[in-house]
């Protein structure tokens, strides 16, 4: 099968430090060649990978302070349409501008919907549906105005974090540092119980870190790390008493959730979007609505098997099992 994978162009595929949809882009991508697929991905230059590569991207444009980022998805998502022709099927993790050119080419197209930024893009995916082929990252994130070919869990390459069964004694918040991510939330449990919190990603809202997260620091019981390396994260998150994920937005998918089960380590998450999906009350984790049964689930979270946390999402969120479901959506779409 000749397969085009359009990454998108916000940092390298696959990203040094933060870049989920890249991320993913990148797992799929290695996967598939892996299985002895003809596979391109559209990246930018520096990107690694084991398949052709072809761009016209030098760097992301959230790496790239000179660049313009319109420009440069214009000439990304150009360069992939224009070879449509050489493609069996075309695996867009781009968002909505690629579903545009949707319709002047007979390649088939897949688009992982990684989330919806905003109900204004929404017409632009009501525009495309038929005729397009929409898969989920989750079945909460599924919008009711949509058809859809599938859900498919983000998958995880697992060698890449260490199970440990011996956990320091921090709690962890690792991911984009916003309101909706829910930062100092978390430095209000951690205090709460009593427990250290070590806070690692992004500064994506400047004043909310101004305001609520940095007069917290004080580089002992509350500790700032910055966006940190793939290795950093996998010592992190399995090192961790528990992870950290008191959202105020119903998460799409989260892959940090995954990650941190994958090292051992259970999840204390508000149960919004798709973390009933990924978290297994009381066995890999706990789903809870309110502090109050955040600060009773962090008194219980000792009793969590770290075994049963690894278990789990080797059964559910690996590459290979993602990479099981997108081939058979393939077909699926290539015979519709």
């Amino acid at each position: 099968m000749r397969i085009a994978i359009l990454a998108p162009i916000s940092w390298r595929t696959p990203p040094r430090q933060y870049g989920p949809w890249e991320l993913v882009a990148s797992n799929i991508t290695e996967e598939l060649v892996a299985r002895g697929h003809d596979v391109t991905l559209f990246a930018t230059a520096d990107s690694i990978t084991t398949a052709k590569l072809e761009s016209c991207i030098k760097r992301g444009y959230s790496e790239d302070p000179d660049t313009d980022a319109k420009v440069n998805e214009c000439l990304h998502i150009s360069q992939v349409f224009e070879a449509a022709d050489n493609f069996d099927i075309i695996h867009n993790h781009f968002d909505f501008l690629p579903l545009t050119y949707t319709r002047l080419t007979n390649t088939p197209v897949i688009t992982t919907i990684h989330g919806f930024s905003s109900e204004k893009i929404i017409p632009v995916y009501k525009k495309y549906n038929q005729g397009s082929h929409y898969v989920s990252i989750s079945n909460a994130n599924r919008h009711p105005d949509l058809d859809y070919l599938g859900t498919v869990y983000n998958g995880i390459n697992s060698s890449g974090f260490t199970f440990r069964r011996e956990p320091g004694d921090y709690f962890l918040f690792f991911g984009r540092i916003h309101p909706e991510k829910g930062t100092s939330e978390a430095i209000g449990l951690a205090r709460r119980c009593n427990r250290k919190l070590i806070i690692a990603g992004p500064v994506q809202d400047t004043e909310y870190f101004n305001s609520a997260v940095r007069p917290h620091i004080d580089n002992d019981r509350v500790v700032y790390l910055g966006n940190c390396d793939p290795q950093e994260r996998d010592k992190l998150l399995g090192n961790a008493l528990a992870l950290l994920h008191l959202i105020s937005f119903d998460e799409p998918f989260g892959l940090s959730v995954a990650e941190s089960m994958f090292c051992g380590t259970p999840v204390i998450a508000y149960a919004r979007g798709s973390m009933p999906e990924l978290i297994r009350h009381g066995r890999t984790g706990f789903l809870a609505n309110n502090m109050d049964e955040a600060a009773d689930a962090a008194a219980q979270i000792a009793a969590i098997n770290r075994n049963d946390c690894r278990e789990w999402a080797m059964s559910m969120f690996t590459r290979e099992k993602m990479v099981d479901d997108y081939i058979s959506l393939y077909k699926q779409a290539l015979s519709a």
